[in-house]
């Protein structure tokens, strides 16, 4: 319950930082008309938008279990997250298309000094949001904490991008803010993109990988009393897994003793590997 508290400030923060420099770039960019700047604004927009979605993940997932979800709500950010990744995609279509007609009509950005102080003010703030979730990460290994910090020092890039763009437009060189903004609405669609696969590969229960998976194996079988461990099957409920696991053991032990030596095992497991939701072990005898 402590990660999904921390997740929930990491997101407010987030959403409050986001969208303040959404209200300032949005301003600029239509007074401007400077299409790398609509795209910067476009990527706040989107940094909202996920934000407020790791904040109800967060909230939804960390509903205790009941009689309907027997294995509670850690998949609900992931369908958050489908709908998010397709908004983004579209979005960024859109504004290629805009920033095209605006190389292709010879469009030109009205230059402002106002443009240069938003894209600093942006940069030092995430900066310092960059190293505060980096801080916070070594606390908890929260998969929305990570996109976050992923998403803050990208968001450094583009908006450098964004600067480096009006800074050669008032040089002369219009075409560059509309390339610009189109290399950051390709940028917004990767990042979409990787949201989507990453949320559909937990949503169509995709299982642990091949080295987890033998990890696993050889921790188990570290227990002399284990003969062999003949299948691992992994169904994931979110950011955890349900571990099924068949193994054999000597078939003249008593069924107390058994039952002794899986519990430990599954204690073992739980304390061992933060990734495991529940455990679920069947005895073959030998």
């Amino acid at each position: 319950m402590e990660e999904k508290n921390i997740v929930k400030k990491v997101s407010i923060i987030s959403v409050i930082s986001n969208f303040l420099l959404l209200l300032l770039k949005l301003v600029v960019s239509i007074i401007s008309k400077s299409q790398a700047m609509l795209a910067d604004s476009l990527n706040s927009a989107g940094d909202i938008v996920a934000s407020v979605v790791s904040y109800i993940g967060a909230k939804v997932s960390a509903k205790p279990k009941d009689y309907d979800h027997p294995h509670g709500h850690g998949k609900a950010e992931y369908v958050f997250t489908i709908v998010i990744s397709l908004c983004m995609i579209i979005a960024s279509l859109s504004m290629i298309s805009s920033s095209i007609k605006s190389i292709l009509n010879h469009s030109k950005m009205e230059f402002s000094i106002k443009l240069i102080a938003i894209c600093i003010i942006t940069i030092l703030v995430k900066i310092t949001l960059f190293i505060y979730t980096k801080k916070v990460l070594k606390k908890t290994s929260s998969i929305l904490i990570k996109a976050n910090n992923e998403d803050h020092r990208n968001d450094i890039f583009i908006t450098s991008g964004t600067l480096i763009s009006i800074i050669l437009s008032y040089l002369g060189y219009n075409f560059v803010d509309g390339i610009v903004g189109i290399l950051i609405s390709i940028w917004i669609i990767y990042v979409g993109l990787k949201l989507f696969y990453l949320a559909y590969t937990v949503l169509m229960d995709t299982s642990l990988g091949i080295n987890e998976q033998n990890e696993l194996v050889k921790f188990i079988e570290e227990n002399d009393e284990i003969l062999h461990v003949d299948s691992i099957i992994s169904k994931p409920t979110g950011s955890k897994f349900i571990i099924i696991i068949k193994l054999s053991m000597d078939g003249t032990l008593t069924l107390e003793h058994s039952h002794q030596v899986i519990g430990k095992i599954k204690d073992d497991i739980a304390k061992k590997y933060d990734y495991v939701e529940d455990i679920i072990i069947h005895v073959n005898p030998h």
